[in-house]
C-alpha cells in the first residue's frame, strides 16, 4: 500500500460525525481509500507505514485492519499479510446481476412511492452532477452519483432494500471507484441513465424505472457495476 498522502484522498470522508477512537479513524481512513481506488486490489497494506502516516501506534492499526477484513475490504495470507481484496471474475458478475436486480426493484417501487419532496432532492442531486460535470472533482461526482443511487433504494425499499444497497456499495470498492468518472464518455453515459430515471419516476412508471436502472447496472463498461 502505498504511503499517498494527498490532501484529495488523505483524509477521512464526509460521513458527518467524528471517529470515536484512533481503531475507528484508521477504519474510516483506509476504508475512504480503498473505495476511492487509491490503494488497488492486491495493493499490500503495510502496517508500519499506516500508523506512520495517521500519527497512531500499531494496535489500532491491527484493529481497523481486523475490521476492513470482517467488511471485506482486505484479506490477509500467511506470511503475505493484508493486501487489498480483489473481487473474481464470477464474484464480480454475481455482484453486478445482484445489483441489478435489487437496485432495479427499489426503482421500480420509487417509481410508485416517490413524494414530490423526494423527487425534487434527487433532481436537484443529478442536476448538481450535471452542471459539475466540467469542473467537479471526480470522487464528488462519485459521491454524488452513490447518494443518487442511494436516494433512490432508500425511497423504493426503505424496510429492507435500501438497507441491502448500502450493505453491497460499502463492502464492495469496486461499485465506488472514483476512476470511473475521469472518463468523460461514461459520465455522458451515467448522466444521461440517470436522467432518464428521473423521467420514469415523475411519471410514476415503475416498469420502465427498473429497467433502466437494471440496463444502467448490466451496460456498465468493464461489467463491474455502474456508478
Amino acid at each position: 500500500m502505498s504511503a499517498s498522502g494527498s490532501g484529495e484522498t488523505a483524509g477521512l470522508p464526509r460521513t458527518g460525525r467524528p471517529p470515536t477512537s484512533k481503531a475507528e479513524y484508521v477504519h474510516e481512513t483506509l476504508r475512504h481509500e480503498i473505495v476511492n481506488g487509491v490503494h488497488p486490489p492486491g495493493a499490500s497494506v503495510n502496517q508500519d507505514e499506516v500508523a506512520t502516516r495517521l500519527g497512531v501506534s500499531i494496535t489500532p492499526v491491527r484493529e481497523a485492519l481486523r475490521r476492513l477484513e470482517s467488511d471485506g475490504l482486505v484479506t490477509y495470507r500467511a506470511h503475505h499479510g493484508a493486501t487489498v481484496s480483489a473481487l473474481g471474475v464470477e464474484a464480480a458478475e454475481e455482484l453486478r446481476q445482484l445489483r441489478a436486480a435489487v437496485e432495479g426493484l427499489s426503482a421500480r417501487l420509487a417509481a410508485q412511492r416517490i413524494t414530490d419532496a423526494q423527487l425534487a432532492e434527487l433532481t436537484e442531486v443529478h442536476d448538481r452532477m450535471v452542471s459539475g460535470r466540467e469542473s467537479a472533482d471526480s470522487q464528488d461526482l462519485a459521491r454524488d452519483s452513490h447518494l443518487f443511487h442511494q436516494m433512490v433504494a432508500d425511497v423504493g425499499g426503505p424496510a429492507f432494500l435500501g438497507g441491502h444497497v448500502r450493505s453491497l456499495r460499502r463492502n464492495n470498492p469496486i461499485l465506488e471507484t472514483v476512476s470511473r468518472w475521469k472518463d468523460p464518455a461514461r459520465v455522458t453515459l451515467y448522466l444521461n441513465a440517470h436522467g432518464r430515471m428521473l423521467e420514469a419516476f415523475a411519471q410514476g412508471d415503475g416498469a420502465e424505472a427498473e429497467r433502466l436502472m437494471a440496463e444502467h447496472i448490466l451496460a456498465s463498461p468493464g461489467g463491474n457495476g455502474s456508478d
